[in-house]
This record gives C-alpha cells, sequence and structure tokens, in this order.
C-alpha cells in the first residue's frame, strides 16, 4: 500500500485537475473530510488539500485547453531530467518539461507508450504528500493499459519498477513495486484494459484508491455531492470493499476499505 515512506519509483504525489476548484472542494470535502490552503497567486492558485492538518492531495484550476478533468499520479524520482529523458528514449513522451516549482522541487509530466500521462516530482523542501494509506488519504493506484508486458518494460526502464503476478479470482493481478523494495512495498497494479469493460470505456488511464472507514457510507454520498457510482461497493476477497466513482467534473477515482489482515 501507499505510505510516505517515499523511495524513487514509488508514488509521492497526486493532484486533480478541475475546472471548478471551489466546486472540487466542496464535493472531496464532503466526501473524505478535506480543507484546501491555496498556494497563492503566484503558484497559480494551485492549493493543497488538507486532512486534519496534513497534505493528502493537490488541486488545480485547469481549462478545456489543458486537457479533461483528471488525477495525475506522480513518482519519486532523484533526477527528473534524467527520467525524463529515459521515458523518451523508453518510448514515452515528455508532456512538460522538468521544472523547478518555488524551490519545493522538481516537477514533469510525462506519457508511457500507451499515452498515459503520469508525474514525476523530484523532493526538494517538499517530500510528498503527508498522510498516506489511513481514511481519507491516497492508499493505492492502478495503470489500466492494452499491453501489460509493455507498460512493465516501459516503467522498469524509467522508474525501476519490478512486477510480481498475484493469484486473483479470476486469473492474476499483476502488483508493482520499487526496485529491490520487495512485495512488503506493494503500490498498485497493472490491468488489461480490455479485460475491465468499466474502465476499457475510458482508453489507458491511472486510477488513485483512497482509503474509506465504510465504503457503503461513502458511496451514498457521491450522488449527494454531484459526483457519480461507476462500481458501487463490491467486496474482493482478500483486498477488501472497493467502489470507482467519478467527481462532478468528470475526474475517476476509487475508494477502498481494506479487508482484515489475516494472523499469520
Amino acid at each position: 500500500m501507499l505510505t510516505t515512506r517515499f523511495v524513487d519509483g514509488a508514488p509521492n504525489w497526486l493532484d486533480v485537475g478541475t475546472p471548478d476548484i471551489d466546486g472540487a472542494v466542496s464535493f472531496y470535502g464532503g466526501l473524505f473530510g478535506w480543507q484546501f490552503e491555496s498556494a497563492g497567486p503566484e503558484a497559480g492558485e494551485y492549493g493543497f488539500f488538507q486532512l486534519s492538518g496534513k497534505t493528502a492531495a493537490g488541486g488545480m484550476e485547469i481549462t478545456e485547453e489543458q486537457g479533461s478533468p483528471s488525477w495525475t499520479v506522480y513518482f519519486q524520482s532523484s533526477d527528473a531530467e534524467a527520467t525524463a529523458k529515459a521515458a523518451e528514449q523508453a518510448g514515452g513522451s515528455v508532456r512538460v518539461q522538468p521544472m523547478d516549482v518555488m524551490g519545493e522541487g522538481h516537477m514533469a509530466i510525462l506519457a508511457d507508450p500507451a499515452g498515459v500521462p503520469f508525474g514525476i516530482w523530484q523532493p526538494a523542501r517538499t517530500k510528498g504528500i503527508e498522510v498516506a494509506g489511513t481514511p481519507g488519504a491516497a492508499c493505492w493506484v492502478e495503470l489500466y493499459t492494452p499491453d501489460i508486458a509493455r507498460a512493465a518494460a516501459f516503467y522498469h526502464r524509467v522508474l525501476g519498477w519490478e512486477t510480481e503476478g498475484v493469484p486473483f479470482p479470476g486469473g492474476t493481478y499483476t502488483c508493482i513495486n520499487p526496485e529491490g523494495a520487495g512485495a512488503d512495498a506493494m503500490f498498485g497494479g497493472l490491468v488489461p484494459l480490455a479485460d475491465d469493460p468499466l474502465e476499457a470505456g475510458s482508453g489507458a488511464h491511472w486510477l488513485p484508491y483512497f482509503s474509506v472507514a465504510d465504503a457503503d457510507a461513502t458511496v451514498s454520498k457521491v450522488p449527494e455531492l454531484g459526483g457519480t457510482v461507476r462500481l458501487p461497493a463490491t467486496d474482493l476477497e482478500g483486498v477488501g470493499r472497493i467502489a470507482r466513482l467519478v467527481d462532478p467534473y468528470g475526474a475517476h477515482f476509487a475508494v477502498l476499505k481494506s479487508a482484515p489482515r489475516r494472523q499469520g
């Protein structure tokens, strides 16, 4: 699961781009209890979603020309420039060139060979999100992709990921972890787009999961807050209870109430 013990290749930030930041603040505040703190005009009104005083995610208002409303997942790199070059050499592309962010760190937006955007964050003063894996915070990420082998090869070359097939009801789930970190550091999975009709309609993309104390109670709030339920709360054996949702502006995300850990 996601943690704040960041290492290269692991997620260390995520943010949502939305056409209405005030509306997004209202939605996610009602759903997760987040509060919003703007970084001010000098930061283009970028801001931080706070959970009990700790940064859980970022958010910014975007125009139609800047792209569709969506969540972007960022991965840690000790050298954003080198990572951007590696992405190009591995068949990906650079959407936003590496840049300094007011001394807080360096960021870049890249895309994998399937065209899926993702971010790079090279920490300086800001190491990453300040809370993960607890109710209201990010806990897992999934990449829905048309070609698992190609995606695994790309991200291994660019971010040093290792993959492991885990038996799953109906097949095998491909888990990912930072190089050399082992199974205990798994933070997400790769999912064949063709195997999931619900996600296939959205094209290849990253899907962030947020931990919740009660999946059913969370899902019940979504329509009231103006969002959409794509997959109602559903049990996954050995995983927990999940639901896939869309905010009022079209950004996709999921929630997870983890199953109790088995005592070995």
